[in-house]
């Protein structure tokens, strides 16, 4: 089945959920759409697969680089191809791969490579950006732990054990100057910090 097919045979069953009563609202269907062809461009493959890891990794930096500051990465990639600029490390997409394979990548595709990035890259490193939970600071219930606040901060010192056991504390830097020294990094307060995307 094409993409229109798919569409069209969704559409179908939101018109027999409309006939037994049971009506979605406009952007429940959105959702289901959206979803549906997510799922199933992943079945097709990642894109990304098709880099050499070197390339990957470049890629995943600019990505990030870009969208730390708000800009959308492939509008940079396509405004210097318009422009015939050079692209810098990420110059090798235009040359072996081309606007059809930019196009195929979804931001599902990128952030699977980030998952698997951040779950082989447990221990942290002085320059490393994560982000806190205010649950470093105050007593948050078990039953809303998702309700969790976040900040983005900077890992200014890792501390070692006397042994070879993990690191045991670190000292981070908010935004606003302020330092904190995490005390379990591994251990009790793992479930407060996380590698930010």
């Amino acid at each position: 089945m094409d993409r229109d097919e798919i569409e069209t045979t969704l559409k179908a069953a939101f018109l027999q959920c409309e006939a037994l009563l049971c009506p979605l609202n406009q952007q429940q269907k959105e959702i289901l759409l959206e979803v549906f062809f997510e799922q199933n461009s992943l079945a097709d493959g990642n894109p990304l697969d098709e880099l050499t890891s070197m390339q990957r990794e470049i890629l995943l930096e600019f990505i990030l680089k870009q969208e730390r500051e708000n800009l959308a990465w492939k509008s940079s990639l396509l405004n210097d191809w318009l422009n015939d600029r050079p692209s810098g490390a990420v110059q090798f997409i235009r040359d072996q791969y081309g606007l059809a394979w930019l196009n195929s990548i979804k931001p599902i595709h990128w952030q699977e490579y980030l998952q698997k990035l951040r779950l082989t890259r447990e221990k942290l490193q002085v320059g490393d950006t994560i982000e806190v939970s205010n649950g470093l600071w105050e007593w948050i219930p078990a039953d809303a732990a998702d309700s969790c606040d976040w900040f983005p901060c900077e890992v200014i010192e890792v501390n070692e054990s006397e042994d070879d056991s993990p690191p045991v504390s670190c000292r981070i830097r908010f935004q606003n100057g302020e330092e904190w020294q995490i005390q379990g990094i591994y251990q009790w307060n793992r479930p407060n910090w996380r590698f930010l995307t």
